[in-house]
């Protein structure tokens, strides 16, 4: 059984969210507050956390940049009314996977979800350690090092490294990682949402950010240095 963390001070809303999720077998830890959340966090393996931007003892855009920064990879999807194109955008430059807009339709929420943990589940590679140049990946673990330091990568931006490294030196057309990257639930991610991750991991990657080269009109590539 899967755990879901619910981070939202709507109690209505948190009640029937977590009765809808609880009826697809999901198991659900209720979190009004940051505070709570960040203990429930230390107490219990998470699949994945729906949060809500706007909380009594913060937003959850500082609550998510955070636990990416302690190396939390797990999925995170922000449930809020904010559905403005700005919000969408900073959701995700501070490391989140997914956006659902209130007032949502429940089988599409459930939908994201079920796609968002899929694809952190998804089968690795046999091989459980791949190597480029300075950079180490443990597949097993879905962990990235540099010069054997942890990058704090969430899972989209894990999957893009992934799969630019597993056809280094081959151009990669943008239909082709969105299709790598969101598989049958494409249709729910914008084609911008792409250009997001690719800024957001370079700024990641330090002083090798240029590893991932942007081949105008077609899409990226990863040069074996």
């Amino acid at each position: 059984m899967k755990n879901i963390l619910l981070v939202e001070d709507d109690m209505p809303l948190a009640m029937a969210t977590a009765f809808a999720l609880e009826t697809e077998d999901f198991a659900v830890t209720h979190a009004p507050s940051l505070a709570e959340a960040t203990t429930a966090l230390e107490l219990t393996d998470f699949s994945l956390i729906l949060l809500d931007v706007n909380l009594p003892d913060g937003n959850g855009y500082d609550f998510c940049k955070a636990i990416r920064g302690k190396g939390y990879t797990l999925p995170i999807i922000f449930l809020t009314a904010l559905d403005e194109e700005v919000n969408v955008i900073q959701g995700l430059e501070v490391g989140a996977d997914d956006y659902v807009a209130k007032p949502f339709r429940v089988r599409e929420l459930i939908s994201r979800i079920k796609a968002n943990i899929r694809r952190y589940d998804a089968s690795a590679p046999s091989n459980d350690e791949t190597i480029l140049g300075t950079f180490k990946i443990d597949t097993k673990a879905h962990k990235v090092y540099h010069g054997g330091e942890l990058l704090s990568l969430t899972p989209s931006e894990y999957r893009l490294f992934l799969t630019l490294v597993e056809n280094k030196n081959q151009v990669l057309t943008r239909s082709q990682l969105l299709e790598q990257l969101w598989d049958v639930d494409g249709d729910f991610v914008d084609d911008n949402t792409l250009s997001v991750y690719v800024k957001r991991l370079r700024e990641k990657l330090v002083d090798d950010k240029d590893v991932i080269s942007t081949v105008r009109g077609v899409g990226y590539m990863i040069s074996d240095k």
